[in-house]
């Protein structure tokens, strides 16, 4: 296979795994022989082991970093302030894209930026949507009041005075304050309810 075949097949796929080559009949051995010869000559990206971005000469479609992220850890959710920021919920840019994941904390850097993942219990992994973030690409995105509850969760002294209008949270219509508190409870954590209760003064005195 050469580098106009290559591009011929993942046509439409902004972030592929050579799973997608070997499908395609190529030998396992020349494929990977082949793909490490790519990333030296710089034609391809390697963001993990048998995960690629072809480079800025050859791909047609811009990889959106929530893809991104969805393809590193498979099993993952974007979450926590980068959720936010994304549902234009707080007011800072967020440089590094941070997910939920029931796997091990990990983080990654590649030409697409900084991705973390923040471990979560299996019963907290919930609440999130299938997002367009581009025309054609699909992330899941944690819902505004579970991208909350995450932060909340991860964040020592979160319920301490003063935490929630740290947040700065706008646009406080778009928060479900029932599914908030639901979701608080869900949780199991003292913390989290205290939190909930002090974001919700914040949010009902600013609506």
């Amino acid at each position: 296979m050469n580098i106009a075949s290559l591009v011929s097949l993942v046509k439409g796929e902004p972030v592929f795994s050579s799973a997608l080559l070997e499908v395609a009949g190529t030998r396992a051995t020349t494929m990977r022989a082949q793909l490490a010869r790519w990333v030296r000559t710089g034609r391809l990206i390697q963001l993990r082991r048998r995960l690629y971005v072809l480079s800025a000469t050859y791909r047609g479609i811009e990889p959106h970093p929530f893809l991104i992220a969805n393809r590193l850890q498979p099993g993952s959710y974007v979450s926590f302030q980068s959720a936010l920021a994304f549902r234009g919920l707080i007011p800072e840019h967020v440089p590094t894209v941070t997910s939920a994941s029931t796997g091990r904390p990990c983080s990654y850097d590649n030409p697409f930026g900084h991705f973390q993942f923040r471990h979560i219990r299996k019963t907290l992994f919930c609440g999130y949507e299938r997002v367009e973030v581009a025309t054609g690409q699909f992330a899941l995105i944690a819902v505004a009041e579970k991208a909350l509850i995450d932060l909340l969760y991860i964040t020592p002294r979160s319920d301490a005075a003063g935490y929630a209008e740290e947040l700065r949270l706008q646009s406080p219509e778009t928060f479900d304050l029932d599914r908030l508190q639901s979701m608080a409870s869900q949780t199991g954590s003292h913390k989290v309810r205290r939190a909930v209760r002090r974001v919700c003064s914040v949010l009902e005195g600013s609506a």
